[in-house]
């Protein structure tokens, strides 16, 4: 069963505030994403395994550990989640790197693929799928509707802040799957916003309206 985990460190807490602000310009603003999205890098993976090997130190044979069981992949939602995969990669650089990307039908409502490029071997890989604003949770369960599609079977889903519908749709669509969130906030508007939220993620990270 999946969890909801709070990342509630407080450099998390603190950059976080920084990116809500609205006088962050968009320079700064994506500095802080990616020094974020390696914070939680940090957390989305405490719980990778472990084996043991022995090394030679400079003074004598020693017995240590190193990372063992499932590769790693990185998977942001086009295109705010782009934002947040340099910092993931500064901390796990050998995981590989897929994309997916999404629209909203004008008329269904439903999303749409219209770009998927995973690594080739995602069934064997765990994948941690990013993009900083879980509001509706539609784009998310879509974008994990369509990886699972393609054979992934571990899946987690990373953002900087999730609305609680965003999170109950995740749920209820995906129940494996790990949600981690530097914050839950109060709500969403009637446009779609979570409240208090920081506005489009997309737009201040590339400088769009």
């Amino acid at each position: 069963m999946g969890k909801v985990h709070v990342l509630d460190h407080p450099l998390i807490q603190h950059k976080l505030t920084l990116i809500r602000d609205k006088e962050t310009g968009s320079k700064e603003f994506r500095e802080l994403v990616e020094e974020l999205a390696l914070l939680m890098a940090y957390e989305v993976t405490r719980d990778l395994p472990l084996k043991e090997v022995e090394i030679e130190t400079p003074v004598a044979k020693a017995k240590a550990k190193v990372i063992s069981g499932k590769k790693l992949g990185v998977v942001p939602i086009l295109r705010a989640g782009l934002g947040m995969v340099d910092g993931m990669l500064k901390l796990i650089p050998a995981a590989k790197v897929g994309h997916i990307g999404l629209y909203r039908d004008p008329e269904t409502l439903e999303p749409v693929e219209y770009y998927c490029k995973l690594p080739y071997d995602v069934e064997e890989r765990e994948l941690i799928i990013i993009d900083p604003m879980l509001a509706t949770g539609g784009s998310a369960s879509a974008a994990i509707d369509f990886i699972k599609q393609r054979g992934a079977k571990s899946i987690k889903l990373v953002c900087l802040i999730a609305a609680p519908e965003g999170i109950a749709r995740v749920e209820q669509d995906h129940p494996d799957v790990d949600i981690f969130a530097a914050a839950v906030d109060e709500r969403l508007n009637e446009l779609g916003y979570i409240v208090p939220g920081l506005g489009d993620a997309g737009d201040r990270l590339f400088g769009t309206k």
